[in-house]
């Protein structure tokens, strides 16, 4: 089991925190998502999964719930 922070800008409220929780569950092996929501700034996500994630999914989930995942 691995915990991988990434970084999200654009979320604002929680339903932001809920879009980008539920995309980021829905990939294969994630475990648990736990967001520290930053509003007008950039937000931590913490991603727990048995498996290493590939970014470009992680990335890809993110932009489908309507946020941009930076760095």
């Amino acid at each position: 089991m691995t915990t991988t922070a990434y970084r999200v800008q654009g979320m604002t409220c929680e339903h932001c925190v809920s879009a980008v929780t539920s995309e980021l569950s829905a990939l294969i092996g994630v475990i648990d998502v736990s967001i520290e929501l930053n509003v007008g700034a950039v937000s931590a996500v913490h991603v727990t999964s048995s498996v290493a994630l590939d970014e470009a999914e992680v990335r890809a989930a993110v932009d489908e719930a309507g946020y941009e995942l930076v760095g």
